[in-house]
């Protein structure tokens, strides 16, 4: 694509008080990237559609106080709500996190999007099930001064989904810099629960960020932050530090989302009272599920049942992320986070009861309906479609290969308004595991020289790669899929029961996460829309590497 940023253009877009930032050589950095993508025009209003709600959406930067003293250059979404409920669109005081967005199943929706930076960008509705030239594919990337027209009708099931970027190559510099929010969405059989609302539904934003000694954002500078993934060492809740969350005694909902680029919480109560949980990424559980600790990748998210009731006026409690093991390789261990460590154990924020109250809402037994499917209804149970991890020597790969655009495997091109069984698993020393096992046409007909490319050629076959093997967030683009099942490989049990009892499966996703040696079988419906839908890993540093792919729905 033609948006290969010099610095003369760079410097002709940036304005006066830019050109004073004293982190100017690492904005400058974040011109390369949108390698090879087509440039197309920028979708425009349609005078047909005819729209329930409409707002601006702005990416811009600005300076935003997040520590004492000097103010922090961001980057941030901004809003402005042109028709629709006046709810629609809420600030996070103070933050530089998006306005959070409501909507309701069956709105249509117009979306303006005008890029103020001086980089081109795409915002990606990461969980809606919203047509292909509506998704936030790089192609549709945007130049500086450049504005898109997203519409779509909200088809999703309540439940809170993200907006972010997502520029090739510059997904996680654009995030990691502030821009990101959520999506609430509301549906009657939501409604009818009555769940605690208001004031008693908080949304707490996890991220993980490095800041220097001027108070400004210290991004990756070296390939092992690219490789492993980069890691802040210090933890904001909602844009803030310290977070302090001061509840009355009653029962509250947390609307919980990672944030981060690439940090892993094992989410747990500091007096081993135990998680709640609701919904995740695709909404509400049928029943609530109650866990020690829950699992929390980037790009995930939780919905929580958080009762303070009985609790004494001024008695705090701390929600930590507790210590676990082998997501990350011991050898890119030691400097990724510095007091931080990821699988470390550190407070994330503090819930400190300031006011009694008699009176609060009881959990329901029965939260809603799931309608499940079947391996049987499924257009390929007996060749599940191959995700395929694997790392090798400065390269994440998917499927064997980086990210090219209109690069398909024969199995990566899928029939509309089908069911679709899918493996994600590990590929190292050719991918031996739980998987490869239950029938040799799980792959797809893909050749074992490519599949086993990961890994070999940087370590040997002897390791089968577990040297590099890390944690992946793998997520899939369009609808949300079940879980079916997940196994692990004989020899990594002792790490893996270190998270195993944190992962909700009875919910519908659109990120899981796959620990090393894991195999995780999900059945995904591809319905109503033809076009290009990515897959990827939601380490955005990851992703941004090259670990993402295009299915073409057909």
């Amino acid at each position: 694509m033609s948006t290969h940023y010099s610095r003369r253009r760079f410097l002709t877009h940036s304005s006066v008080g830019l050109l004073a930032f004293a982190g100017l050589p690492r904005v400058l950095q974040a011109m390369e990237g949108m390698h090879g993508m087509p440039k197309l025009s920028p979708n425009k209003a349609s005078p047909n559609f005819k729209p329930d709600v409409e707002f601006e959406l702005f990416c811009k930067p600005d300076w935003v106080s997040i520590l004492q003293g000097k103010k922090t250059w961001v980057q941030k979404y901004s809003a402005r709500l042109l028709q629709g409920p006046k709810d629609t669109l809420t600030d996070i005081a103070g933050s530089y996190l998006g306005p959070i967005i409501r909507l309701k199943k069956g709105q249509k929706v117009r979306i303006h999007l005008h890029n103020e930076l001086i980089q081109p960008t795409v915002t990606h509705w990461h969980g809606l099930h919203v047509p292909a030239e509506m998704d936030g594919h790089p192609q549709y990337t945007i130049e500086p001064n450049e504005t898109l027209v997203y519409e779509f009708e909200v088809l999703n099931r309540a439940g809170m989904n993200i907006y972010h970027p997502h520029p090739h190559e510059l997904t996680a510099r654009q995030v990691y810099h502030g821009l990101a929010g959520t999506i609430i969405v509301n549906d009657d059989e939501e409604a009818a629960l009555e769940l605690p609302s208001g004031e008693y539904e908080i949304p707490i934003v996890i991220q993980d960020r490095r800041f220097d000694g001027d108070n400004q954002l210290v991004y990756a500078g070296h390939m092992r932050d690219r490789m492993m993934g980069y890691y802040g060492d210090r933890v904001l809740v909602n844009g803030k530090l310290d977070f302090q969350l001061d509840v009355a005694s009653r029962a509250y909902r947390l609307r919980v989302l990672n944030g981060s680029t690439a940090r892993i919480y094992k989410l747990a109560w500091d007096d081993g009272t135990p998680i709640t949980v609701i919904g995740v990424d695709g909404g509400l559980l049928e029943k609530p599920e109650v866990k020690p600790y829950v699992m929390l990748a980037p790009g995930e998210r939780l919905d929580v049942w958080a009762d303070f009731s009985g609790r004494s006026e001024g008695s705090q409690l701390t929600m930590r992320s507790a210590a676990f093991s082998g997501a990350l390789p011991k050898m890119g261990m030691m400097h990724h986070g510095g007091s931080l460590a990821m699988g470390s154990d550190y407070p994330i924020f503090t819930v400190k009861v300031t006011r009694i109250v008699s009176d609060s809402p009881k959990l329901p037994t029965q939260l809603s309906k799931i309608n499940w499917y079947n391996v049987s209804d499924t257009a390929n149970p007996n060749k599940p479609i191959p995700i395929a991890i694997s790392e090798d020597h400065m390269a994440m790969l998917l499927n064997g290969r980086l990210y090219q655009f209109n690069d398909f495997h024969d199995f990566e091109r899928i029939k509309v308004n089908t069911i679709q069984l899918m493996e994600i698993f590990h590929a190292h020393g050719g991918g031996h595991g739980a998987a490869s096992q239950e029938g040799g046409e799980h792959r797809g007909g893909m050749g074992m020289g490519m599949m086993h490319r990961g890994g070999m050629g940087m370590m040997g076959g002897g390791m089968g790669g577990s040297m590099m093997a890390m944690a992946h967030p793998i997520h899939l683009h369009g609808q949300q899929f079940q879980i079916v099942s997940r196994s692990v490989s004989a020899g990594t049990e002792a790490d893996y029961a270190t998270v195993s009892e944190g992962f909700i499966n009875s919910g519908l996703k659109d990120t899981v996460l796959v620990m090393p040696n894991e195999t995780v079988r999900i059945i995904k419906p591809f319905q109503d829309f033809k076009g290009l839908f990515m897959y990827h890993c939601h380490n955005l540093e990851h992703e941004d590497m090259g670990m993402m792919r295009d299915f073409s729905v057909e």
